[in-house]
């Protein structure tokens, strides 16, 4: 199994660990970003994460019939989770704002659910997963992320696994120190655009 250390390495080695100023998918302000994105290019590296991953929930104890994932972040990360865990693996994603299942994707009544987010920084749309997959009559086990940024302040309810736990200051929008600063733009890399 990886250690924190080493699942950092692979984050570092893939170029996935971006240094600037950025606003996450929360909407916070951060001069670090964890390009999950980066990480899945290299198809070995994935693996390794995912299957480290799918070791931590297999030791938690954690039994599921299928994953679940956040589009578009987590698409890759639940198809491998998934892969190395022998499952089906279904994601959500937004409709007019609205998380749901399109694709005709749906969980059987009562089906035991894991839902996996490359990066945890407030939770809002693994919440998001969970409500929506308990709607659908499934039972969710565990909540399963390469990266939980609040460094295990996010509570959802249910075992949370991860392979990094850190905590890498973010800040509201009106109290940025790097927006006041003026000097670095504020860019958003992840899957959801933004107005300025």
């Amino acid at each position: 199994m990886l250690t924190q250390e080493q699942a950092l390495d692979i984050y570092r080695n893939t170029g996935a660990i971006l240094k600037g100023h950025f606003r996450l998918t929360s909407g916070r302000h951060s001069d670090t970003y964890m390009q999950s994105a980066k990480l899945f290019v290299d198809p070995k590296s994935a693996e390794l994460v995912c299957s480290a991953l799918a070791e931590k929930l297999s030791a938690a104890g954690i039994e599921a019939d299928y994953v679940v994932s956040p589009a578009i972040g987590g698409i890759l990360m639940g198809y491998e989770v998934a892969r190395q865990m022998g499952l089906p693996n279904i994601f959500a994603e937004r409709e007019d704002g609205v998380m749901t299942f399109r694709r005709g994707f749906s969980l059987p009544q009562g089906a035991k659910v894991v839902v996996v987010e490359d990066v945890v920084t407030t939770g809002g749309s693994v919440r998001e997963v969970i409500a929506l997959c308990t709607e659908s009559g499934a039972k969710v086990q565990a909540v399963a992320s390469l990266v939980d940024r609040s460094s295990g302040k996010v509570d959802f309810g249910v075992k949370f696994v991860n392979l990094i736990s850190m905590e890498v200051t973010s800040y509201e929008p009106d109290e940025c120190p790097i927006c006041k600063e003026g000097k670095i733009e504020l860019v958003k890399p992840g899957s959801r655009t933004f107005k300025k």
